[in-house]
């Protein structure tokens, strides 16, 4: 099922609220995996197709409209971006896949640092994938899906741009996503909506990763 807010506890919206109401800032790009910043804290990644609506998020989530850089032009983003907000949290913008504008030596390479990242960051709590309401999952996800699943990486589906589609039509998506991350037991369950345009679903997404550093702490 989509997370709701009453999924989440008053004492969660507030803490999520909190989480991402400090001065986010920009930390660092990495174009390979020795240029990688080090480890600290906990960090958080978004992954998705070019033109998904990551960096959007990013903005919204943090309340900073270019915190993270947007472009019409798919694939710009070529660096695993890293943010700080002044807490434990780190987030991390990570490239684009599907479609680039750069060669294919440059693809493959940045290919490599995206996994090595993934195989060698141990305080990476998740990793959202984020999914276009409009589309749903295509092939190019399959092959995040299943770097995740090696990686053994929790990760969390999050569908973006909800507003740009008919809520019939966001309910038979979410069901359809939701049948296929079944198949993944590597997934983890609930798909999150979110309209960073209309900035719906943000707090609950909010919530959702304050409960995730709390569980860390267990």
């Amino acid at each position: 099922m989509t997370d709701k807010k009453s999924d989440y506890t008053r004492q969660e919206i507030e803490a999520g609220r909190k989480l991402f109401a400090s001065d986010w800032h920009f930390v660092a790009a990495a174009s390979s995996d020795v240029s990688l910043p080090p480890m600290r804290g906990v960090e958080i990644a978004f992954a998705g197709r070019s033109n998904v609506g990551k960096s959007s998020l990013v903005n919204a989530l943090t309340n900073r409209k270019a915190l993270a850089r947007t472009s019409r032009t798919p694939g710009r983003t070529q660096e695993l971006i890293f943010f700080n907000g002044g807490s434990e949290l780190n987030i991390v913008d990570m490239p684009g896949y599907g479609y680039a504008a750069a060669s294919k030596t440059k693809v493959t390479a940045w290919t490599g640092t995206i996994t090595a990242y993934l195989r060698g960051r141990a305080n990476l709590a998740r990793v959202y994938v984020l999914i276009d309401s409009r589309h749903g999952l295509k092939d190019t996800d399959d092959t995040m899906f299943k770097e995740l699943s090696m990686s053994a990486v929790s990760h969390q589906v999050v569908l973006t741009k909800s507003d740009a589609i008919k809520p019939s039509d966001l309910a038979a998506r979410i069901v359809e996503v939701e049948a296929a991350l079944a198949k993944r037991p590597g997934a983890f369950p609930g798909v999150l909506t979110t309209s960073s345009h209309e900035v719906t679903g943000i707090e609950e997404l909010r919530a959702a990763i304050a409960r995730l550093l709390d569980e860390r702490k267990r």
